[in-house]
């Protein structure tokens, strides 16, 4: 079964990147949502256009681009069947029944309006609709919520959220991983994310209760 990877329109389209390599680089299969609001900002965080006929060509290049916008950072392998695209505006689309299998939905980054969408439950395009039913179907939901500041209507629908069922995780870096990189804080946030969602991945190094530890190093 595979996980749905949700995109928003939020600032942080490298959260996403990081988040997608890890989960084909440990064996799983995605479902891929982009929201129309999200394109806009991957096009300008990255100059890359997402298009719907060239999916995987501009996915490709997408995943292969470092968190510094340095192109072919990265290897990524989009061949075979493991990544499943689905058009925002497609509500027919397998992932907006409760009968699609699937493990549950990572949406990352989130937007406030994306939150507050998923919060009341609207239900305005199928990254909405998706998470509305992994929450019915007690499915693991993760909002990795990238805003600040955030006001109390924002936190009234994080909490609701929480009530839900789902794990609300901020895009907070933090810095006691040794981070000497971009790349560092933001696999830091997508390693987190992964965290909530129990799936295995080496993005960050873990606290081991020794201070110091890490020695200017990054994670393996």
């Amino acid at each position: 079964m595979p996980w749905i990877v949700g995109v928003s329109g939020a600032s942080g389209t490298p959260y996403a990147a990081a988040v997608l390599r890890a989960l084909l680089a440990g064996g799983e299969s995605v479902d891929l949502v982009v929201s129309r609001a999200s394109r806009l900002t991957l096009l300008d965080e990255t100059g890359i256009s997402f298009r719907d006929a060239h999916w995987r060509d501009d996915l490709r290049e997408w995943l292969a681009r470092g968190a510094d916008g340095k192109p072919g950072t990265f290897d990524v392998d989009l061949d075979g069947d493991r990544v499943r695209y689905w058009a925002a505006g497609d509500l027919a689309a397998g992932p907006s029944s409760g009968s699609y299998p699937a493990k549950g939905m990572l949406i990352v980054p989130a937007s406030t309006a994306c939150v507050a969408g998923v919060a009341l439950g609207l239900s305005k395009d199928l990254l909405q609709r998706t998470a509305s039913v992994t929450l019915k179907e007690r499915r693991r939901l993760v909002v990795a919520v990238r805003e600040t500041p955030l006001n109390g209507q924002t936190l009234r629908h994080l909490v609701a959220l929480d009530d839900a069922g789902a794990s609300v995780v901020p895009a907070s870096p933090a810095f006691y991983a040794g981070a000497t990189h971009i790349q560092d804080l933001v696999d830091f946030v997508a390693g987190r994310v992964l965290d909530a969602a129990g799936v295995a991945h080496g993005l960050y190094r873990r606290w081991e209760g020794e201070l110091g530890g890490t020695n200017g190093t990054r994670a393996t």
